[in-house]
């Protein structure tokens, strides 16, 4: 068996996946979403550590397993969110800052008043903002007493998750990280693949901080006496997107996946070379497989399950997140009702950290049905404004969409998609793609796959969903979507 920890935003999943790429046994746990200010979001790293831990327990438990009849370990995370701790005693300084939190947009504006994005776009492919993780590094060194002089010394690491989880699991024995993780913090040059001195002085992030930077599949560590009850290979790595990007197979430039967890994702693979995006996406490495290196552009939605969510702990209006579906469907459209979720500021293609959540068009006759379907669509809606940047930068038009993630269950909301794309949207059989991509890397990399030709054979289709909605009235629909957009814009003071 392969054991795949999957840590995500809201919570910690570890799942148990066999020689044929099937799942054997799931456990989840949810973990504090902690909001100090608006615009901030915190997680406590040991609450990460100690939900990741018991879910790996547990889902061996249920497979029936134990820890000896796992082959390796393969890690996929939340990207951005980072943490900083003790080299020595392994506490963390602080709570982790969320990929989310938006505390850091003002630094990121006076780095651009500098006339500085160019010169960081160039070197890491992505835009100056809050959500990657250089300036949330530089926050934390900066308002934490003491935290830079420690720095300095060498006496502080730095990581993203899956660096986090390494370390833990590894009783400390390693401080690494892959190049899909190092990709998405503002301080690792994607085309010399390592880190960048001229970037860490930009930032004013001490080098002594960083982990090594590994290949995404092969041997990392193994996991200490007295963690799992044997002693694992951890030989898969790669934060979450990359991850579901080779779960889903998308391995051929102009493939795309798009995964609808708390956030949405859309990757197009582009193949051994970067793409250079002039409509606001990211170029990102897409993984390391020995000495090579493939890359994606990407488009992150920061607010898309999350905003169900929402409609069950902030509105109310659901008990649990499976009820919307069955509570928007209550209504034939959206009677006008846009809702854009912009809860944390927009990301791709608009990239407004001064957005905020707006519902428009509603009247007398609007019901909690058709908010719960304008939340819906609004998912479906910003991740066509990220396809539209993806085609407009590859030059392909989209020949199907690969989906994943929680919210992909969603029929309603995949018939929406494929409408307004005017493309196939395809499920696979197999959803949970991006623990499924980790394991893939794992397996590979201690040799219980012996060529990914093995994953192309066990990807199968659960439903496509074919559009039809004529072109006419999508384009009605969307352009709506565009004036709520303009209407979210530039809403919050800094």
């Amino acid at each position: 068996m392969i054991l795949a920890l999957d840590q995500g935003t809201t919570s910690s999943r570890a799942i148990v996946f066999d020689e044929s790429g099937g799942v054997r046994a799931v456990a989840q746990k949810e973990f504090a979403q902690i909001f100090p200010r608006p615009g901030w979001v915190e997680h406590d790293p040991e609450e990460i550590w100690a939900t990741q831990i018991a879910v790996a327990h547990e889902a061996m438990a249920r497979a029936g397993i134990q820890a000896r009849d796992v082959t390796a370990i393969g890690i996929t995370n939340q990207r951005e969110t980072t943490l900083v701790w003790d080299r020595a005693t392994g506490r963390p300084l602080c709570n982790a800052i969320v990929w989310q939190d938006r505390r850091t947009a003002a630094a990121c504006d006076a780095l651009k008043a500098r006339g500085l994005e160019g010169l960081v776009s160039g070197k890491t492919g992505l835009v100056l903002d809050a959500y990657f993780s250089g300036t949330k590094v530089a926050w934390i060194l900066d308002n934490v007493p003491g935290a830079r002089r420690r720095a300095e010394a060498g006496d502080l690491l730095f990581g993203t998750v899956d660096t986090w989880l390494a370390w833990k699991l590894s009783g400390g024995a390693v401080h690494v990280t892959d190049v899909s993780n190092a990709s998405r913090t503002l301080l690792y040059n994607i085309h010399t693949d390592e880190w960048e001195d001229e970037l860490l002085g930009l930032f004013r992030v001490p080098r002594a901080m960083l982990p090594e930077v590994k290949a995404s599949s092969g041997f990392i560590t193994e996991t200490a006496s007295g963690i799992l009850a044997a002693r694992i290979p951890i030989a898969g790595m790669a934060g979450d997107q990359q991850a579901a990007l080779f779960g889903q197979r998308c391995v051929v430039p102009g493939m795309v996946k798009n995964t609808y967890g708390t956030g949405c994702f859309m990757l197009m693979h582009t193949g051994g070379q970067p793409v250079v995006s002039r409509n606001k996406l990211l170029t990102t490495t897409a993984c390391r497989l020995g000495a090579a290196r493939e890359y994606a552009l990407e488009g992150s939605v920061f607010i898309a399950g999350a905003v169900v969510q929402w409609l069950r702990d902030g509105l109310g209006i659901i008990k649990s997140s499976a009820e919307i579906e069955r509570l928007a469907a209550g209504v034939e459209d959206n009677g006008g009702v846009y809702l854009v979720p912009w809860f944390t500021g927009a990301g791709s293609p608009h990239w407004d950290p001064l957005a905020r959540g707006t519902i428009l068009g509603l009247t007398r006759g609007s019901t909690a049905a058709h908010i719960a379907r304008a939340a819906l669509e609004g998912i479906a809606f910003q991740a066509t404004d990220v396809l539209q940047a993806m085609e407009a930068d590859s030059g392909v038009q989209l020949a199907e969409m690969r989906v994943d993630g929680g919210a992909a269950r969603n029929d309603l909301l995949m018939q929406f998609q494929a409408d307004l794309l005017g493309a196939p949207v395809v499920r696979p059989k197999v959803t949970e793609t991006t623990a499924l991509g980790a394991a893939y890397l794992a397996g590979l990399g201690v040799g219980f796959w012996k060529s990914q030709g093995e994953f192309d054979a066990q990807w199968q289709v659960d439903r496509v969903f074919e559009p039809a909605m004529g072109r006419a009235q999508a384009e009605t629909l969307m352009n709506g979507w565009r004036k709520a957009v303009e209407r979210a814009k530039n809403w919050a003071e800094q």
